[in-house]
């Protein structure tokens, strides 16, 4: 759907419909498709008068998304790749979590903020890529909508975790978020909405102003400066200390846990030091560290750690009195670290 259209509130909408010439309760019903129903056509708005269609296609041409490939794992993730209105193509993945009768007591859904990433860091898929350009609100909230109707279920959390970094596109990102957790739209949570970033120290600052209770993720990867700079090379002017002042502050003035995602390489980031340096980076703030599985990338240089280095990790982080966790893998079988599945397509359909 356009992106002008879904942003205006419902006094806007209100008082353009009135302007054309229609009665007010008009404006009632193209809100609820928009926001109750996630219509991605005019046409589909059955109880709306064709000549308001007409005039709303006239003022704000459509701009839906279209699932040009869609993989289902083995443990029920469904991953998909978007064609945008101008042909960029993004990623979405949907991640069930099933009861013993097999109904989904959870659903998950990790979005993508930007067409590429212009952050390139050494172990992403997407950071190869290169950056296009940002989402708008309208294509954020589209992908949540597109994995709810395709589920069948209500989407329970969403992450922002997919293609991109999310501060740097933060306005669209922040009403897209706030659209998702509107009582009038999808209704997810605060607490049930986690915004991932490389660590922008602006956009953390920004996001501590914010009255929503979203949730807060920093793609760590290593403690240690001079590894992290190779790794994560676009936010090297962006130090670690800087960035632990900026957590604390976040901290002190939201009350919240901050997550650290944390990639473990084999002889990468997994040492003895790389641990220490983690701990001692970890001290003094309210956080929680989510240990990641890596999916192997073609090409890239990157393996996983072993199940024994994991473990140890774990164990201790709880020594310490840190609080961690070892993310399961999700749709390891149908390319699922991020990018690898568009790379594959466009690379099948440039072939």
């Amino acid at each position: 759907m356009n992106n002008e259209l879904i942003k205006l509130t419902p006094a806007e909408l209100s008082n353009l419909i009135e302007s054309w010439g229609f009665p007010k309760f008009r404006s009632k019903q193209v809100y609820e498709w928009l926001h109750k129903h996630h219509c991605t056509s005019f046409d589909a708005m059955t109880n709306v008068p064709k000549a308001l269609r007409q005039r709303l296609s006239e003022t704000f041409p459509e701009q839906s998304l279209a699932v040009v490939d869609r993989q289902v794992s083995e443990d029920g993730t469904r991953k998909y790749v978007l064609r945008l209105h101008d042909g960029c193509l993004v990623e979405t993945v949907g991640m069930p979590l099933y009861r013993s009768d097999e109904s989904i007591e959870r659903l998950t859904v990790c979005i993508s903020s930007q067409v590429g990433c212009a952050m390139a860091c050494a172990f992403c898929a997407t950071g190869r890529e290169g950056y296009s350009r940002n989402l708008t609100a309208s294509e954020l909230v589209q992908q949540v909508s597109l994995v709810q109707q395709d589920f069948a279920t209500r989407v329970s959390n969403v992450v922002v975790m997919g293609q991109g970094e999310p501060f740097l596109n933060y306005d669209e990102v922040m009403q897209a978020l706030k659209m998702m957790n509107a009582a009038d739209d999808l209704h997810i949570g605060a607490r049930h909405i986690t915004l991932s970033t490389c660590g922008i120290i602006e956009g953390i600052q920004r996001l501590s102003d914010e009255p929503e209770q979203f949730i807060l993720a920093i793609s760590l990867h290593a403690a240690i400066q001079e590894t992290r700079d190779v790794l994560m090379p676009r936010v090297a002017n962006q130090s670690l200390p800087a960035l632990k002042e900026a957590l604390h502050r976040y901290i002190e003035k939201t009350h919240r846990r901050v997550s650290f995602e944390y990639l473990l390489m084999a002889d990468v980031n997994d040492s003895e030091e790389d641990l220490q340096t983690l701990v001692n980076f970890c001290h003094g703030l309210l956080c929680h560290v989510n240990l990641l599985p890596m999916n192997a990338v073609e090409g890239a240089p990157f393996q996983p750690s072993s199940n024994r280095t994991v473990s140890h990790w774990m164990k201790s982080l709880e020594r310490q009195g840190i609080e961690a966790s070892m993310r399961k893998s999700r749709g390891s079988d149908i390319a699922g670290a991020c990018g690898q599945l568009k790379n594959q397509l466009v690379s099948r359909e440039t072939s």
